[in-house]
């Protein structure tokens, strides 16, 4: 079964999560394929409490990369894990760009994730300038090998890389099934080169960047693909969850 990451981003106060997950759940396939929501952090005790009979997983947006102490404002993975949260977001391009996540940042968000049971999910991708400069692969192998730096291959296991490239994110123009599986090709061949042959065909690996009804078939349809990270596209309850039942 394929996965179906959703990210709400900075979208929907806890009330309209309600109604959503209400609208949501009476709609969705709920066996089409293993979705996952991560909601904002202000929702997560709600969500848990109205997916607990669900097969629907919670999920988060992020992380502190230090486990606590005198960081105002930030969410540790403890916290995460005793809001029942199962899988979190990391190194997502906003984050890298908005509020200058670089690589150690990244790299330690995911050790201490993993050190808390979380699943975690792996944004890697290529601005539009390193897309024209053919710098794709360039990039994807930086990013990721920084990311994963000092994990044991078994922690992969819990892992799921997402490619999202920066230039398609809200823009409307998806990456085609051609440049979708191009970049999940580099991504597969650094598993296999840094970790085993096995790491680089078994770990997953998604694809975010513009999807809507009409091209989530086709990307689905990539047996290079494990799934979708889907942004703008979730935010409505009725259409995403059309969306989930084309897959």
């Amino acid at each position: 079964m394929k996965k179906v990451i959703a990210n709400f981003k900075m979208n929907k106060t806890e009330e309209e999560i309600k109604k959503y997950l209400i609208d949501f759940l009476a709609k969705v396939d709920q066996e089409k394929a293993e979705i996952t929501l991560c909601l904002p952090f202000t929702s997560l005790s709600l969500g848990n409490f109205m997916l607990k009979d669900s097969k629907v997983n919670l999920g988060a947006q992020n992380l502190a990369d230090e486990e606590e102490g005198k960081f105002t404002g930030e969410i540790s993975g403890k916290m995460l894990v005793g809001s029942c949260v199962k899988s979190v977001l990391v190194g997502h391009s906003e984050r890298r760009s908005k509020f200058k996540e670089n690589s150690k940042i990244i790299n330690k968000k995911i050790k201490i994730a993993l050190k808390n049971r979380l699943n975690v999910i792996v944004c890697v991708g290529e601005s539009l300038a390193e897309k024209n400069t053919l710098k794709t692969l360039e990039t994807i192998k930086i990013q990721l090998e920084e990311a994963l730096k000092g994990l044991y291959e078994n922690e992969l296991e819990r892992v799921t890389i997402a490619y999202e490239p920066i230039w398609a994110i809200g823009s409307g123009k998806s990456a085609s099934i051609k440049e979708i599986e191009y970049a999940v090709k580099a991504i597969r061949k650094v598993l296999s080169d840094d970790f085993s042959a096995k790491a680089g065909k078994e770990t997953q690996v998604v694809y975010g960047g513009s999807i809507t009804s009409r091209n989530v078939q086709s990307i689905m349809r990539s047996n290079l693909l494990n799934g979708i990270l889907v942004g703008g596209a979730c935010l409505n309850p009725t259409d995403f969850a059309s969306l989930i039942n084309l897959c």
